[in-house]
């Protein structure tokens, strides 16, 4: 790592935190996170890739908003990853979601063998 990269590292906001979608099949993508602290923040960026390559190919800068939905893009076939950035354009690092718990009413009964 170059002086240049831990600087870059030093300056970014911190990571989002509690980034997290939903559990199940679904066409759409919808990820959330918790809303950073910092004071300069200028919002956030959704990045993914195919799941058989090895570095994040596409971002999107959303705003400085708590949720996005990536529409048509369904978590089966991309990685996802939220990045905070500040108004001087540096980037956090990214984090990757968790899947939100299936509601446990929605399952089918578990039966017990004798």
């Amino acid at each position: 790592m170059n002086a240049a990269s831990l600087a870059a590292l030093a300056l970014a906001p911190v990571r989002p935190k509690n980034v997290v979608f939903p559990a199940g099949l679904a066409n759409d993508t919808v990820i959330r996170w918790d809303a950073n602290k910092e004071t300069d923040l200028a919002g956030y960026e959704i990045v993914w890739r195919d799941t058989t390559a090895a570095t994040w190919t596409d971002s999107l800068s959303v705003g400085n908003v708590l949720s996005y939905t990536m529409k048509g893009m369904s978590k089966d076939n991309y990685f996802f990853g939220v990045r905070a950035v500040d108004k001087d354009g540096n980037k956090s690092q990214v984090t990757y979601p968790r899947p939100l718990p299936r509601n446990p009413g929605s399952r089918a009964p578990q039966t017990v063998a004798p």
